[in-house]
């Protein structure tokens, strides 16, 4: 029940965010609110989300390509509310547009719903580790490694990533190694040999400066 509250929020905001939400017409749909979820067609209204989905992600923007997207979403999600797909997918486009607080709430209910997919992790990885919050980043990146990442591209590189900036050289490349396995490319590589540079000079700069501790 708390799911589905939460859902109809969303359904809401989205409705005050953006008038044409009140009734989406591209393509032939023309579902206007109150809608009876139970005589709509999941498959078609998936397919018509994600076809929107992949046209709101490359502008980025509240035009009327993420209005429809956001707006199948919420139907979808309404009608299926065990089905996180569609909750991480309005957390990711509510990111975009800059929605942080609601974006939070579909990761985290999407969560909530099932907390053994790595999908929503990943996905709330991204969203704090584009706000600089790296910490929190790197605990939902392991979050998504522990649970079905464990062999993601995007998932391991990440983790590297931030603990390169963390100065954790050789957790840094531990997961970095492990990302080249499954995509190995000129940009990674390069990164690998930085950071193998960085691990080489922090090493040298600790054996020495034990050395000089024991020498006292």
């Amino acid at each position: 029940m708390r799911h589905l509250i939460r859902i109809f929020l969303l359904t809401l905001l989205i409705l005050t965010m953006y008038q044409p939400c009140m009734a989406i017409i591209q393509g032939g749909i023309d579902y206007k609110i109150p809608i009876d979820y139970s005589k709509l067609d999941e498959k078609e209204l998936q397919q018509k989300a994600d076809f929107y989905y992949s046209y709101a992600i490359k502008s980025g923007k509240l035009d009327e390509n993420m209005t429809s997207a956001l707006t199948l979403y919420h139907i979808l999600a309404h009608k299926n509310p065990s089905n996180i797909y569609n909750l991480t997918k309005l957390g990711t486009l509510y990111d975009l547009i800059g929605q942080d607080r609601t974006a939070k709430l579909a990761f985290y209910d999407a969560i909530g719903i099932n907390s053994q997919k790595g999908e929503p992790y990943f996905r709330l990885g991204n969203f704090y580790y584009k706000r600089e919050l790296y910490k929190k980043a790197l605990k939902m990146y392991k979050e998504a490694y522990k649970k079905e990442y464990s062999n993601h591209y995007a998932t391991l590189y990440q983790i590297g990533n931030i603990y390169e900036k963390f100065g954790d050289t050789e957790a840094a490349l531990k997961y970095l190694n492990l990302a080249k396995k499954i995509n190995p490319n000129t940009e990674l590589d390069n990164k690998i040999i930085r950071v193998e540079n960085t691990h080489k000079i922090n090493n040298e700069y600790y054996s020495n400066t034990r050395i000089r501790i024991l020498e006292r």
